[in-house]
């Protein structure tokens, strides 16, 4: 089959590769009809992440058919439309049992170097380093499922891929960003970062009531989304974030605060941007934190720091003696998607919300590579990036 393989910092390919086969009894082998670049993919894209290894193929984003089933899967049959959900859990562990899918104790086979790394394993994810289980994405042709009587979404009759393809991931990475928040009715939630999840965390906050939802960027076409689901907006390239939301707020500071970038925050000419840029080319960081410590000096005491954005490691002079005497409230992880998906499809199939908004890119799979480039660079007013096999 042909997938979009990782060779290095920059370098991905569409090669061929074998078709996965069943391993276990719970599997399942999905033909994919859809899959997306996401803006986690670039961190590997650009070489930011450990545990990536020649050859491993990309993605974690992906839905489709199912062609194959292992003997005690009784979820799934040949031919159901599922979306695949990018956390791979096993539904028994403790974690599974608490609804804490993303760190599931058992998905991870690479758990030992996890727990090196971490501290604890996290779950296994598609795509995405061997530090989580170094399984194969679903930017291919088919995709061997683990435990996948567990995760996958059927998909309803009457709804496009386009539709119901980011329950596995930014949709519900989005909402579990704004449930972090504890929104109340009389909130202003700042959400930095208009990217793909920062449009769903934007809508997810004026779903769940916040009095006003701010998102900061500096690319027209992103602010301009932004701006049609009713969110005000911040061009960081033209006016002061902090005084910005100083004014929108009395001078009180944002409740709730959204990191939607992670590590690879991009500012301008400020002095803790080019801080870490130089510790990052002595190794001495691994993480560029500009959007933490500017969360943490604006966010209204009391309030809470979501952060769905992803870090890789280290991260440096984060004031956090102004966090704690603040009393600021992180909450932060990778998502545990199958918590929100029963009721994002609902959400969906109501009319409340169509994700497929999101879509500005749709190209062959063998047009993967180039189209790394383009999102990566935010060309062509890209914003997500649909691929079809």
């Amino acid at each position: 089959m042909k997938a979009l393989c990782w060779q290095g910092k920059h370098d991905i390919r569409y090669e061929t590769v074998p078709d996965p086969r069943i391993e276990e009894p719970r599997d399942a082998i999905i033909k994919v009809s859809t899959c997306a670049i996401c803006g986690s993919d670039l961190h590997l894209f650009d070489g930011f992440m450990p545990g990536m290894e020649s050859g491993d193929v990309m993605g974690h984003e992906f839905m489709g058919e199912v062609v194959d089933v292992g003997p005690e899967n009784r979820k799934l049959k040949v031919g159901d439309r599922v979306v695949v959900p990018f956390t791979i859990c096993c539904g028994e562990c403790e974690q599974c049992r608490r609804g804490n899918y993303s760190v599931c104790e058992r998905s991870n086979r690479n758990k030992d170097i996890a727990d090196k790394a971490f501290g604890h394993t996290t779950a296994g994810l598609f795509g995405y380093t061997h530090l989580t289980g170094g399984y194969a994405g679903g930017q291919a042709e088919y995709v061997r499922v683990p435990y996948a009587d567990v995760a996958p979404v059927k998909v309803p009759d009457g709804l496009s891929d386009e539709q119901v393809l980011f329950l596995g991931d930014i949709f519900p990475t989005g909402w579990q960003a704004a449930v972090q928040c504890d929104i109340q009715r009389t909130d202003t939630v700042a959400i930095w970062g208009a990217g793909p999840v920062g449009q769903f965390a934007a809508r997810s906050a004026l779903l769940l009531g916040a009095k006003q939802v701010v998102v900061i960027d500096r690319l027209p076409d992103r602010l301009s989304m932004a701006r049609a689901c009713g969110a005000l907006t911040i061009n960081f390239d033209r006016e002061s974030v902090i005084e910005r939301l100083n004014e929108l707020t009395g001078g009180k500071g944002p409740e709730k605060c959204i990191d939607a970038v992670g590590m690879e925050s991009h500012v301008g000419a400020t002095l803790d941007t080019f801080y870490d840029r130089a510790k990052q080319a002595l190794l001495a960081e691994s993480d560029r934190p500009h959007v933490l410590r500017e969360m943490i000096y604006v966010c209204r005491p009391a309030g809470v720091l979501s952060i769905p954005g992803v870090y890789a490691g280290l991260v440096d002079k984060i004031p956090f003696g102004m966090l704690v005497n603040k009393g600021l409230t992180v909450r932060s992880g990778q998502t545990h998607v199958n918590r929100w998906t029963d009721d994002l499809l609902r959400r969906i199939e109501d009319g409340q919300i169509d994700p497929s908004f999101v879509i500005t890119h749709t190209e062959p799979l063998a047009n993967g590579p180039q189209m790394y480039k383009t999102f990566r660079d935010k060309r062509d007013g890209c914003i997500k990036v649909v691929l079809k096999p």
